[in-house]
């Protein structure tokens, strides 16, 4: 990863999220199948994100397409060990997605001006294709494509919800930032930026979803539905970030973030207060938790509508 500053702070921020693990890990025994790479999307595949797929023994009849975002220092495969999604892809018959960055520390580029851009390059523009040859190899049912993450993971869903809104119908982003607030003011492909990590980035729901709407400029069709998650103790991505997403989400929506439809104490789990607003945007916020908040397999089915 390419510092923007080589302040000790930051780099052991950048070791944080290097070495957590956001995910507990799960062992890959009765899984019906096997992760495989990919090799024949991109006749280069020089600097582009690798992908694997899981696919099920039992596919579904045009099945959903989820893609899982790892975090920083994780790898496709420690997604797939560590997260539920081939297991549940056992269950639903749905194809699972797990890109690999192809950076060094394989943070995820939500810095340059290519990744923020629809078809600008760089790693969204991968993930996007990645996304189109599932659905051409497998059959998928294109109105069933999600996308999820931890940790930097999670900073490429929101980025991956803003640039290519029109490939899914939902994102769940677990311990992320806003879309384009680790945006590089020299233009850096996969850059640290400490005033986002800090949570000091802050602006108004409309200013956020400006950044959105730039990143897709005259995008007027439909986005994804947003569900977010944060931990209070998150020390490598600070808690201010929550607000500042959801601002941003709620501002895309046209939804005002100081007037939920509802707020839910102690849900899913004890200490965690889940927040509505419409059907469009939910906020999960954790007190207590840290750097990153558990992937929660069953609930995130529920709110794909698988």
């Amino acid at each position: 990863m390419k510092l923007l500053t080589q302040a000790a702070a930051a780099a052991a921020l950048l070791n944080g999220l290097a070495a957590s693990s956001p995910v507990s890990p799960r062992a890959a025994a009765g899984l019906q199948s096997t992760l495989q790479q990919v090799t024949d999307l991109y006749p280069d595949p020089s600097g582009k994100a690798k992908m694997y797929v899981y696919v099920p023994e039992k596919l579904s009849p045009k099945p959903a397409v989820i893609v899982a975002l790892h975090y920083c220092a994780g790898t496709a495969e420690a997604y797939f060990m560590g997260s539920p999604y081939a297991q549940l892809a056992d269950e639903k018959g749905f194809v699972v997605i797990y890109p690999e960055s192809p950076h060094e520390g394989t943070c995820w580029d939500v810095s340059s001006h290519e990744s923020l851009s629809h078809n600008g390059g760089s790693d969204s523009a991968s993930i996007a294709n990645m996304v189109d040859y599932a659905l051409k190899k497998y059959g998928g049912d294109a109105s069933k494509v999600f996308v999820t993450g931890s940790s930097s993971g999670a900073m490429m869903t929101n980025v991956m919800a803003a640039t290519y809104p029109e490939l899914f119908q939902a994102a769940i982003a677990y311990s992320g930032v806003a879309a384009g607030c680790f945006v590089s003011s020299a233009g850096l492909v996969d850059a640290w930026n400490s005033t986002c990590s800090q949570g000091e980035s802050h602006a108004t729901a409309a200013q956020w979803a400006g950044v959105v709407h730039d990143m897709y400029p005259g995008y007027a069709g439909a986005r994804p539905r947003m569900q977010i998650y944060h931990g209070s103790a998150d020390a490598a991505l600070l808690p201010p970030n929550y607000n500042e997403t959801i601002k941003q989400w709620t501002g895309v929506f046209g939804l005002d973030a100081q007037r939920p439809e509802s707020t839910k104490a102690d849900f899913p789990l004890k200490g965690y207060t889940t927040t509505t607003w419409g059907k469009e945007v939910q906020g999960v916020y954790a007190v207590g938790v840290g750097h990153t908040v558990p992937i929660r397999g069953e609930d995130d089915m529920a709110f794909f509508g698988l």
